[in-house]
C-alpha cells in the first residue's frame, strides 16, 4: 500500500511540474493551493500572487 501512496504522490508532483512547463510555454499561469491552504496564481515567469475569494467568483 505504501508504494501505491508514494506512486500517487509522485504522479501528482509530475502533473504539477508538467502544468508549470505548459504555462511557461504558452505564457499563461497555474493556480494551486499551498500547504497552508492559500490559493495562489503562479505566472510563466515564476511570480506568485495570493488570490482572494472574489477572484474565484464568476458573475
Amino acid at each position: 500500500m505504501m508504494n501505491l501512496t508514494q506512486d500517487l504522490a509522485k504522479l501528482i508532483r509530475l502533473t504539477g511540474d508538467r502544468a508549470k512547463l505548459d504555462a511557461k510555454a504558452n505564457g499563461t499561469y497555474i493556480v494551486y493551493k499551498t500547504a497552508e491552504g492559500q490559493f495562489v496564481k503562479e505566472d510563466s515567469s515564476g511570480k506568485i500572487e495570493k488570490m482572494n475569494e472574489q477572484e474565484f467568483k464568476h458573475e
